[in-house]
């Protein structure tokens, strides 16, 4: 079903509405708003998502802006991570954040219509103004907690490390359109087959600023930082969306951008891919934290994830789709039980952990179906997606980084079932019940699902990954 002419932006100007009303809830209603902007701002995002499973594929004239089947499907991920971590959300009661609630929830909003902006965009300046309209949300997000002691520093560190990398993304932008003379990403191909230095110089600045902003390795440093210090409600999001974006801009660049010279590419991506998952896993090893754990482990996975892109294949592509949304609902799912853990022993320690099994069987049943699905273990949401991963590499012939992701996966099992053991076999601390608040429940078990099922019947989902992939390689 088609929308008519509005189509191509009728997801950003929904979000828009939507932000504006909650907006204009937080100016009347005063420091009564918080609940009223957060299930405005949920119901809302439902009506969205419900929206996208209706529009037809389409663009702006020049097609600089597109609505394909990529556009779409990455919108949906942003929508219901969003969601998600709203769930959690609206169960803060702290005074402070209640009253400044619309303010969270409107950056929140032009957060993620910059996402899906992004998503759509098929020109330079385009997709660096909707990278920034997404990230300058995040900065303020991050430090929205700003009475607590650490989250300023970490707004500081995440704004600070933010900036270098627009910085260098634009650098690299600026030599790409002294190569080509346009902005329009349509330029690139054949600007590369000419081999011209300055603009292999310019593409590996872009790779190395979207790097940054999905936190490969080495440009990881804010996250740990970042991670800890934010409410962990809006950690979860961030942990996922942001880092989504990231990999559909460097999808659209250097595999449906470049087309054939994609292959160049490769031994660069893979190179990045299995530094990221050796730091990754080795720095999560060592550490006390739960939030500064799932920052490392994320940062492994974005390394798998960069192995499936790659192998510069349909197949690989699809996988890395298929990843992000094994990732989305068991590393959010993750969050949220620490939220729910912190809530209680105000403590993000994974002493925290002990003996929560015998305290609250159904949330440390929770948690460990999230940590087995982010350790890839059968059959849940995360070991389709490491297999399915490597077996896209191994297509490609990639057998040492496949090897290296095989053992490192061995390796991340240590560290994840280090937390199941203090759930399950240390005795706890005290016997007081965890009570977690039903939306919480709610966001809980929604992921609990939707790793489970996924994991049990991954079939259509994959299905749709590769109808994605494909139509990047037509």
């Amino acid at each position: 079903m088609m929308f008519g002419v509005a189509t191509p932006l009728v997801v950003e100007l929904a979000l828009f509405g939507l932000a504006l009303v909650v907006l204009a809830i937080g100016l009347v209603a005063r420091g009564r708003s918080g609940q009223a902007a957060g299930w405005v701002t949920l119901i809302g995002l439902i009506g969205v998502f419900v929206l996208t499973r209706f529009i037809g594929e389409s663009s702006l004239p020049g097609r600089l802006f597109v609505v394909d089947s990529l556009a779409i499907f990455a919108k949906q991920v942003f929508i219901i991570a969003a969601a998600v971590s709203l769930l959690a959300s609206l169960t803060i009661r702290s005074g402070s954040f209640d009253r400044r609630a619309p303010e969270y929830h409107f950056a929140l909003l032009l957060s993620l219509i910059g996402m899906c902006a992004l998503a759509s965009a098929r020109e330079l300046i385009l997709l660096f103004v909707t990278f920034e309209l997404m990230s300058i949300p995040l900065y303020l997000l991050t430090g929205f907690l700003k009475r607590d002691a650490v989250a300023p520093e970490a707004a500081l560190k995440f704004f600070l490390v933010g900036t270098a990398s627009s910085a260098v993304i634009v650098y690299g932008m600026s030599f790409v359109y002294g190569v080509t003379g346009t902005t329009e990403i349509s330029a690139i191909p054949q600007a590369l087959a000419n081999g011209h230095p300055m603009m292999l110089l310019g593409m590996g600045l872009l790779l190395a600023g979207l790097g940054f902003k999905i936190a490969a390795f080495p440009f990881h440093m804010w996250a740990p930082d970042t991670y800890e210090a934010a409410s962990t409600p809006f950690v979860a999001w961030l942990s996922v969306a942001p880092k989504a974006a990231g990999f559909v801009a460097i999808i659209r660049l250097y595999v449906e951008g470049v087309g054939s010279a994609a292959v160049a590419w490769m031994p660069i991506v893979a190179a990045v891919a299995g530094m990221t998952m050796l730091m990754g896993n080795l720095m999560a090893i060592p550490q006390q934290n739960i939030k500064r754990l799932l920052a490392y482990s994320g940062i492994a996975h974005i390394g798998y994830m960069l192995l499936g892109l790659a192998a510069v294949s349909a197949d690989g592509v699809a996988m890395v789709l298929f990843y992000l949304v094994a990732y989305l609902f068991g590393n959010m799912g993750a969050f949220l039980v620490v939220d729910a853990v912190a809530r209680v022993e105000q403590s993000d320690q994974i002493d925290a952990y002990r003996g929560l099994a015998q305290r609250s069987p159904l949330l440390a049943l929770a948690m460990l179906i999230f940590l087995l699905s982010l350790g890839g273990i059968p059959f849940v949401a995360g070991f389709w997606a490491k297999l399915y991963v490597f077996w896209a590499a191994i297509e490609r012939g990639m057998y040492g980084l496949v090897l290296l992701g095989a053992i490192l996966t061995v390796v991340a099992l240590y560290y994840y079932l280090l937390v199941a053991r203090r759930m399950y076999i240390e005795a706890p601390v005290n016997n007081t019940p965890v009570r977690v608040p039903a939306l919480l429940s709610i966001g809980i078990g929604l992921c609990a699902f939707a790793v489970i099922a996924i994991g049990l019947y991954p079939g259509p989902w994959v299905a749709m990954a590769l109808r994605v992939a494909a139509t990047l390689f037509a």
